[in-house]
């Protein structure tokens, strides 16, 4: 019950996180491909959330990663997608009878189910995908068997509200959500912040439509996989006048991005993942803020492989490249040079620290 009061009590905030560990192998000795025999003998497992592996999102970027390591590391591995929140405890627990030596949970709706795992069998080392761990007090805890891994997703997303604003011929750009939790929000306060900045730039009035940060409230889905909500709701920013949309909010946006193409003149900002790469609407996607997601699995189970697991959150950002913008593809036109240039400027501000891009939902 703890993550759903959070949800309430939180909507305005974000904490993402990833984590992985593991025991130390018992031989390091080379064999065919590079695989060791403490490898061979390593089981890698992953829950998805709700939104499936399939969701062009964190889930899909997750598992890239775990796959990754079966090919590179020659582990074990395996995986169970979520229908529901009912079934995140379930098939947590089926991964445990199933002697998986690493669990990886994907989403911050999986941190009350991984962190109860975890504190019940502190043999097995877990792992989470955008969040960290917390008392019934909300009070941070540390597991010695489960590492967070967050991201401060806010920088990137802080670009692109600024290329957004920078290159909208209506005026107004929109964003909204799946589920008011801080993994979602906190892309939403970076957009909010780069449309500002863009704004004071240029003395311009660029209009955000879905959310107000000062407010903390906005257009929610509440959910992250109705696709014919992710229409109607990118349907009534259309309507508004909004020509550039960033849903967060996993296979919604999908929807929003079907209307967004059908409309002819509204662009898509990708969340997660490129989504030039992993969707089918490529021509209609400015860019994406990304979270290297799956380098981050794949890097913490090779520790955990490797016996270097330690509980210190990572947390990804632009300075060490957990964090990014993804190319603007098809639409590089569209993106005025010295608009090219600003975003370089404004990334090595938030780097050296002389921007600082805030978010309550930003890790601490």
């Amino acid at each position: 019950m703890k993550k759903i009061i959070r949800v309430a009590a939180l909507s305005g905030a974000v904490a993402l996180a990833l984590a992985a560990c593991g025991s130390a192998p018992e031989e390091t000795e080379e064999t065919t491909g590079g695989e060791t025999a403490a490898s061979a003998d390593y089981k890698a497992c992953m829950v998805s959330d709700a939104g499936g592996f399939d969701d062009k999102s964190f889930n899909q970027s997750g598992f890239e990663g775990l796959t990754q390591a079966e090919e590179e590391l020659g582990i074990e591995i395996a995986s169970v997608e979520s229908a529901a929140d009912t079934d995140y405890t379930p098939n947590i627990e089926g991964l445990v009878a199933e002697n998986c030596d690493l669990i990886i949970g994907v989403g911050f709706l999986l941190e009350d189910p991984i962190q109860a795992a975890a504190e019940a069998n502190p043999d097995v080392n877990f792992a989470l995908v955008d969040s960290s761990f917390s008392d019934a007090d909300f009070n941070p805890v540390t597991l010695d068997n489960a590492k967070p891994i967050l991201f401060d997703t806010a920088q990137a997303a802080y670009l692109a509200g600024y290329v957004a604003a920078a290159t909208t011929t209506t005026g107004k750009v929109a964003t909204f959500g799946g589920i008011a939790i801080p993994s979602v929000t906190i892309f939403m306060d970076g957009f909010a912040d780069g449309v500002a900045k863009f704004n004071e730039d240029n003395g311009g009035a660029v209009q955000l439509l879905g959310w107000d940060k000062a407010a903390q409230t906005g257009v929610f889905a509440g959910n992250f996989d109705s696709q014919d909500d992710g229409k109607n709701i990118g349907q009534s920013f259309i309507d508004q006048g909004a020509d550039i949309i960033m849903p967060v909010a996993g296979p919604v946006g999908i929807g929003t991005a079907s209307v967004a193409q059908a409309a002819g003149t509204v662009s898509i900002i990708g969340v997660d993942a490129d989504w030039f790469e992993t969707t089918e609407y490529g021509p209609i996607v400015l860019t994406s803020v990304m979270k290297e997601i799956g380098p981050a699995v794949f890097d913490t189970i090779s520790e955990a492989v490797d016996g270097t697991f330690s509980s210190d959150p990572y947390v990804g950002t632009l300075e060490n490249e957990g964090l990014g913008l993804a190319p603007f593809h098809d639409l590089e036109s569209k993106v005025p040079a010295d608009v090219v240039t600003k975003l370089d400027e404004l990334k090595a501000s938030i780097i050296s620290g002389d921007i600082v891009v805030e978010s309550d939902a930003s890790p601490k």
